[in-house]
């Protein structure tokens, strides 16, 4: 009996994702100015039209309809045969003040706790597993790598020239008894092309031949470009299924052939399914929401265990009470892999001891304050590669004199660390708590 298990992932030009990267766009132009921006925002994309919705409290000015349209055209919705492109795009905004209720809660000094707290009750959950370099599901590392390569493929321009932004991708790994990956058992890549190979003439059979050239271009060009490019060749074999533009051609995608709304690609921004998911979406939300730097912190732990040697595969779940700082519950299963003696819930104890898992806590460990997050909004939130980079800011400042209020605008420089979550700098702390050598 063959144990298998599938992930999926989408390109940046999926709709759901053209609707993450708006909010987080959004966000990111936010922070830039004022970094205790409260931010939840939520977009919905379809056939000429967004629309951007939410609660914002924030002292920064920003241009919407500039940095939407960037991020469209960022993302290459570039010409009006798309039916829906950064340039013409019809665009509602609809943001209003966060609920003074939720803010004493959440604002240090104020409501019953009078550290910062929670954003919102609920539970996050951070995973790790020994099964690929970045401590992913294999099936999901696998199905982002083949949408992204897709994407820059696009970008570059060079080869495979009538892709257009709209990408999915499925992978489904064969594990042996004992739960470890041998093979890719099947591949499904479904990708947005141009019209470009036209009929001979009018009649049904030259319309089915025309389409038939064209998914066989297809299917030929991702064999040899995509497929060897970003999958571990000792994973493929001469069994592999690869499944090419199933359903026929596919011209028509993005927001004109599917409407999208930030927050429900949440498994494919995760773990693919593995492990388990709180429910909370991430995109166009500040982290004083715990629905993303919880998550974002529990990542961190789960993935800094692994990598210590407490065990082979982890997940790692934390729980709030909304307006109250700490923790309600810490939960930790290893799945009968761990590799010390230690019982998971004694391994939940020293994690407790370990980790400070207060809000502003996590928003200091990993610098959330920062326009970090529209990087985040594709191609997964987890397993991605921290780095530090310097980028630009322009903060505000409000100056009160007899005049009035008026608002000083500056442009620094700052070095910012991005997807800080994924750093392995606690490995050494992990194996003291723990006597690993």
């Amino acid at each position: 009996m063959l144990r298998l298990f599938t992930s999926e992932s989408v390109s940046e030009g999926h709709p759901d994702k053209v609707a993450d990267q708006i909010s987080d766009a959004i966000l990111d132009a936010m922070l830039s100015q004022d970094p205790d921006s409260r931010v939840a925002c939520e977009t919905l994309v379809t056939t000429g039209q967004v629309v951007v919705a939410g609660e914002v409290t924030t002292n920064a000015f920003v241009d919407l309809q500039q940095v939407i349209r960037k991020t469209i055209e960022r993302i290459g919705y570039t010409k009006a045969e798309y039916m829906f492109d950064s340039m013409s795009c019809g665009i509602l905004e609809a943001l209003h003040q966060q609920s003074p209720d939720i803010a004493q809660g959440v604002n240090e000094g104020e409501g019953l706790d009078m550290e910062q707290g929670a954003g919102d009750q609920g539970m996050m959950f951070g995973y790790a597993v020994r099964e690929t370099p970045e401590y992913m599901p294999m099936s999901l590392a696998f199905s982002h790598r083949l949408v992204k390569k897709l994407a820059d493929i696009r970008k570059e321009g060079k080869i495979m020239t009538y892709l257009r932004p709209d990408a999915k991708s499925q992978v489904t790994i064969e594990y042996d008894e004992h739960g470890k990956p041998v093979r890719v058992h099947t591949i499904v890549i479904s990708t947005q092309h141009d019209d470009f190979i036209k009929p001979k003439n009018n009649t049904e059979a030259a319309r089915k031949a025309a389409e038939k050239a064209m998914l066989d271009q297809i299917s030929k060009d991702i064999k040899t470009h995509v497929i060897p490019a970003v999958i571990d060749a000792g994973m493929l074999d001469k069994k592999t299924v690869i499944h090419i533009n199933p359903t026929g051609i596919f011209i028509i995608g993005g927001p004109h052939g599917d409407s999208g709304l930030t927050g429900r690609k949440i498994i494919v921004d995760t773990y693919g399914g593995k492990g388990a998911h709180g429910g909370g979406a991430f995109s166009g939300k500040d982290p004083s929401k715990v629905d993303r730097s919880a998550a974002y912190a529990a990542r961190h732990i789960a993935k800094n265990l692994v990598a210590a040697g407490v065990a082979d595969e982890c997940l790692v779940q934390v729980a709030y009470a909304i307006g109250i700082s700490r923790p309600v519950s810490i939960m930790v299963n290893t799945y009968g892999t761990a590799l010390v003696a230690k019982s998971d819930p004694e391994i939940a104890q020293i994690v407790s001891d370990l980790f400070d898992m207060r809000p502003k806590a996590i928003v200091d460990r990993f610098g959330l304050k920062n326009p970090i997050y529209l990087e985040s909004a594709a191609y997964g939130h987890m397993g991605r590669n921290a780095e530090t980079r310097e980028i630009e800011l322009f903060p505000v400042k409000i100056k009160e004199d007899a005049k009035g209020r008026t608002e000083i605008r500056t442009r620094v420089t700052k070095k910012v660390k991005f997807f800080g979550w994924e750093e392995l700098d606690y490995v050494p702390k992990v194996k003291k708590a723990f006597g690993i050598r």
